[in-house]
């Protein structure tokens, strides 16, 4: 299975998302069990030289969520729980 095919099994992980991933260079979704969204967020504003929009951040908090819970509860995806408080 292509790489972007495998992240693209994790609820919510799209195309362009899965894409992000396999540029930030992960292989397996289970790579993302010890990673820190926030440093991948701000990895991949490095790697886009540019902003990248926030709800990015939203995506790799559940893809992190997904991948270090191995019977994860679909209700914590809901928006509210993991939007910033900002």
């Amino acid at each position: 299975m292509d790489k972007k095919k495998k992240f693209q099994l994790i609820p919510g992980v799209g195309e362009n998302i899965s894409r992000d991933f396999v540029d930030l260079g992960y292989t397996e979704p289970v790579d993302l069990q010890s990673e820190d969204p926030e440093q991948m967020y701000r990895d991949l504003i490095k790697l886009r030289g540019r902003h990248v929009d926030r709800c990015v951040l939203y995506v790799f908090r559940c893809a992190v969520y997904f991948a270090t819970t191995p019977a994860p509860d679909r209700e914590l995806l809901q928006w509210w729980k993991w939007k910033d408080e900002k």
